[in-house]
């Protein structure tokens, strides 16, 4: 089986963000660190069904639909990496998507963009807006979604990159990020057969 570290190796991708999200037709939408993270959906590439698919079952994720069928497109070990959480089974990944409804009165993909893709990766800009239940307003958010794909189609790896950075796998953060993506199921209860 394999290892957290293993998974990370062989399925993390560290994606050239400035290539993939330069805004080419208004550098004014980039950020200092010229990228843009905003999805513009109208460029979006072509995938196929099977890529569209994941997507959608990614998106509905992180739009509160904590299902088991939208979780399947995970691999049992697979590792799951943003600003908060770094989990490395589908059960702990599980735990993040079914807290969303327990933190967000409402959170809700508005727009995508697909800007890279190949048999075993899909690449997209996401805005999500997220309205937390203690303070009724709501954010929207830009990331870049990372989901490596493993032989069977199913995601092994995946990164979200907010605020145009990568992460480190190093140090007090990390230790942060772990202890959040193990311990969150025991508040959000996915089901265990996950």
């Amino acid at each position: 089986m394999a290892s957290a570290q293993s998974l990370q190796d062989d399925y993390e991708i560290r994606p050239d963000v400035e290539k993939l999200t330069y805004n080419k037709e208004d550098p004014s939408q980039n950020a200092e660190t010229n990228v843009d993270y905003e999805p513009h959906p109208e460029k979006s590439l072509k995938v196929s069904s099977e890529h569209q698919r994941i997507v959608k079952a990614i998106t509905s994720l992180y739009s509160g639909s904590a299902s088991e069928e939208d979780m399947q497109v995970y691999a049992e070990k697979a590792i799951y990496d943003d600003p908060w959480s770094y989990c490395d089974t589908r059960y702990k990944i599980a735990g993040q998507w079914y807290g969303i409804p327990k933190v967000m009165a409402s959170s809700k993909t508005l727009k995508t963009e697909i800007v890279s893709d190949s048999p075993t990766e899909i690449i997209y800009k996401q805005q999500q807006e997220y309205k937390p239940r203690v303070v009724q307003f709501s954010k929207p958010v830009n990331s870049l979604v990372t989901l490596s794909l493993d032989d069977d189609g199913k995601v092994k790896y995946h990164k979200d990159m907010w605020n145009h950075k990568d992460y480190s796998h190093d140090g007090l953060g990390k230790v942060m990020k772990t202890l959040n993506g193990n311990y969150l199921t025991k508040i959000t209860r996915p089901p265990g057969d996950l």
